[in-house]
């Protein structure tokens, strides 16, 4: 069951598990994600975003084409604010920061990114401590690696 957080008639907010696609995989066995979900109850929802399989949290999908081209370019011009919280491996350095390195596709391993100082497109991660514990990829991953971080376990994104 997927949770709805909001729905109306242009937009629909759902909560996305952890370990589902947001989209369509390649293969047969990867059809199942939560558009197909979605749209097996709601036949206008359009994809507007993604988050990586691994990730859990809210997604917002258009209800319509014209809702959809108006939403992409709010994302594209990045006039939507997204906010994640992660649980990494290793211990960085300060409580807060900035990471500005460029990303840009990794074709031979895609969907994966990669950092390209060259032909990357400008992507910036503000981060915080929220606590440190003795316990326990993509923008954040490869970011947070940056800093000296192994493994980013389980992330949770919200759009605010």
């Amino acid at each position: 069951m997927i949770g709805l957080h909001y729905i109306d008639e242009a937009l629909l907010v759902a909560e996305k598990p952890a370990g589902l696609l947001s989209v369509p995989g390649r293969l047969p066995e990867n059809q199942d994600c939560l558009v197909a979900r979605l749209q097996a109850s709601y036949p206008d929802v359009l994809t507007v975003h993604r988050l990586d399989q691994v990730t859990s949290g809210l997604m917002l999908y258009a209800r319509g084409r014209q809702v959809q081209a108006a939403l992409s370019m709010q994302f594209e011009q990045r006039r939507v604010h997204k906010r994640y919280q992660a649980v990494v491996e290793g211990q960085v350095a300060g409580e807060a920061g900035e990471i500005a390195l460029p990303l840009i596709c990794d074709w031979p391993n895609r969907p994966r990114q990669m950092v390209d100082l060259e032909r990357g497109k400008p992507a910036l991660t503000r981060w915080r401590v929220l606590a440190r514990d003795a316990g326990r990829m993509h923008q954040i991953r490869l970011h947070l690696h940056h800093l000296g971080t192994t493994r980013v376990a389980v992330p949770v994104a919200a759009m605010s």
